[in-house]
């Protein structure tokens, strides 16, 4: 059996405050790291920055390696686990900036990127869409990345497929008002590839957002494995003895750690022939820009 422990973590970037967000994405690789065997953990889209930086991201972006990715890399050294983080990253030239998510190895280096595919439309005028869909071998499994909005796009995820990832992994600042889509979104791309999806969505409000939360991480499936849930609304009886519906507080910072036998995903597809039953002859109008 092939296993891998796996965490997402739901948390609140600050916007703008990359200190303090570090700070906090240290403080869980520790927390996780110390309570049970891990080896990749997942962190949101933008966490270290937050999501409606504007053009202080053209300040806030970091280079690979750089500030950032060494702190980070240091507490996974550490520890020994990968950390997959959310960042503005800078490429060569420096006005060229990417929502990008960043895998670090556990020896502290870098062990691959990927850069947002799918950018929605205040992002194009901040972030240069990326164009590499292309999963990244590890001793622990082959590993897919997608983030945020890409996984709406149902090419990202059987591209990361059919190139071998067993596991997803989604760093994602999804909208709380399409909730009941990123659920279903989530789903579809593990049912319909076959493939474990582990998603980190932040939580936390923005100038204009507010964030759904609802991280989990799903079998080959679909099945939902482990998912941090919105609190249930409470019904309280008042002391003169009136029932009243108490509203649910806000998500939650959290994690989730689940083990994943990655020998399912060759079962499940063998079972089902999803990948098998494919038919790309007939898929020629996928290649057409409309």
């Amino acid at each position: 059996m092939r296993e891998l422990n796996i965490a997402v973590v739901q948390m609140e970037p600050q916007l703008g405050k990359m200190e303090s967000n570090v700070a906090k994405m240290l403080d869980f690789i520790t927390k996780i790291a110390t309570a049970q065997p891990v080896d990749v953990i997942v962190f949101p889209e933008l966490a270290a920055t937050g999501f409606e930086g504007g053009l202080r991201f053209a300040q806030m972006a970091q280079t690979m390696p750089g500030p950032l990715v060494n702190m980070l890399g240091q507490r996974a050294a550490e520890f020994g686990v990968r950390v997959l983080v959310g960042m503005a990253a800078r490429a060569d030239v420096e006005t060229v900036l990417y929502n990008s998510a960043v895998l670090i190895g556990p020896d502290g280096n870098v062990v691959g990127d990927y850069r947002k595919v799918h950018l929605q439309a205040e992002e194009r005028m901040i972030f240069r869409p990326g164009f590499k869909i292309a999963p990244i071998v590890t001793e622990v499994g082959v590993l897919g990345i997608m983030v945020g909005w890409d996984l709406a796009f149902p090419e990202v995820a059987r591209s990361l497929v059919l190139d071998g990832a067993e596991v997803i992994l989604v760093p994602a600042a999804w909208e709380r008002q399409h909730v009941a889509m990123w659920r279903n979104l989530l789903v579809t791309r593990a049912y319909e590839n076959g493939v474990f999806v582990a998603a980190a969505n932040r939580i936390g409000a923005e100038p204009s957002y507010t964030f759904a939360g609802q991280s989990a991480i799903l079998g080959p499936t679909g099945n939902v494995m482990a998912a941090l849930e919105d609190p249930e609304p409470q019904t309280v009886v008042t002391p003169e003895g009136e029932v009243r519906t108490v509203e649910p507080a806000e998500p939650q910072e959290g994690y989730i750690v689940v083990r994943l036998d990655l020998d399912e995903v060759r079962r499940v597809r063998e079972a089902t022939q999803m990948i098998q039953a494919r038919q790309p002859a007939a898929y020629r109008a996928l290649v057409r820009k409309y």
